[in-house]
């Protein structure tokens, strides 16, 4: 794994000369989009590569021990062992990138992904999720409690607020203090794109976050109404490529909330390969934030290996 990204001073200077071309972006996006899409063999290995880059998350309001006790075993056999077996790849370690619950559910994760005997990371979202509306000090508390009990891996929302008002300093040390706070796991910063108004906020907002010291940044929440989108990610991507040149450091990039078919896992895979390269295409640089991708992977690989589609029986989805 590259070397964690430890941040820098804040440069304001770097940030507020930052403009970003719409129409340009727009017509990248449609570009990535655009491509023709693998077939076959080759698809099938692009969504197995999808698969490993997974986040497998719950988030809702009626979560239990029981289903997060479920979201832990798909994640560590994601794929129907008969199905890879037959494209024999059923030796090859295949997981999901990580499990992502709440807080209060992070205990119940780590209990069962132990019993599994399973070294899979623990994700919990934190610091007010989703709105981040809360006093920073329940914020900051809420990230020592889900480290106590296992999370190796911390989404962060930031305070929306200080990104439209233009107040960076202030989104800055607000983000370094989550970091101390998050200690040894690693952090994600969610921008919740669809409420930053602008193409130039999204770059401003993913400088500032990984200039506080972010491992990944992330495009949403997912309970936001615009959530994951390509045009967006190209601004978040190159504002990685960006900081990367200039410091030597590599941040993850982490869409989510909308991705529901493998197709569209496929685009995002490509958009990272032609963006930043073969290196940003693996979990330690790339996560999939999603729920109910897993089942539509799943069932295009079955329809893969077997030539038709499975009944809704023969797949039960976790």
């Amino acid at each position: 794994m590259s070397a964690r990204n430890p941040g820098m001073h804040l440069d304001l200077e770097w940030v507020s000369k930052v403009r970003v071309n719409t129409q340009a972006v727009l017509k990248r996006a449609q570009q990535i989009q655009g491509h023709k899409v693998a077939k076959k063999q080759w698809q099938a290995a692009w969504m197995l590569k999808a698969v490993t880059c997974i986040d497998l998350t719950t988030l809702a309001g009626d979560d239990t021990p029981s289903n997060v006790h479920r979201l832990c075993m798909k994640a560590t056999q994601p794929i129907r062992h008969d199905l890879l077996k037959s494209m024999d790849m059923h030796d090859k370690g295949i997981t999901t990138a990580a499990v992502c619950v709440y807080p209060s559910r992070v205990a119940d994760a780590v209990k069962s992904l132990k019993a599994a005997n399973s070294s899979l990371p623990v994700a919990s979202v934190a610091t007010g999720f989703p709105a981040g509306q809360t006093p920073l000090k329940t914020r900051l508390a809420e990230v020592q409690m889900a480290v106590e009990d296992g999370a190796t891996e911390i989404d962060i929302v930031i305070n929306r607020t200080l990104a439209l008002t233009g107040q960076w300093a202030a989104l800055y040390d607000e983000i370094r203090q989550f970091r101390e706070a998050c200690a040894d796991a690693h952090m994600k910063t969610i921008l919740a794109v669809g409420e930053l108004g602008t193409f130039t906020n999204v770059y401003k907002a993913s400088l500032v976050s990984m200039m506080a010291g972010s491992d990944f940044i992330k495009t949403s929440t997912g309970k936001e109404t615009v959530n994951a989108t390509y045009p967006v990610a190209i601004v978040m991507v190159r504002a990685i490529r960006d900081y990367f040149l200039r410091t030597g450091y590599k941040v993850g990039f982490k869409p989510a909330g909308g991705i529901r078919t493998a197709q569209e896992s496929v685009v995002w895979l490509t958009l990272m390969k032609e963006e930043l390269g073969d290196e940003w295409l693996n979990p330690h640089l790339f996560r999939l934030g999603a729920s109910s991708l897993l089942a539509d992977i799943e069932r295009q690989i079955y329809h893969y290996v077997t030539g038709r589609y499975p009944a809704f029986h023969e797949l039960p989805m976790a």
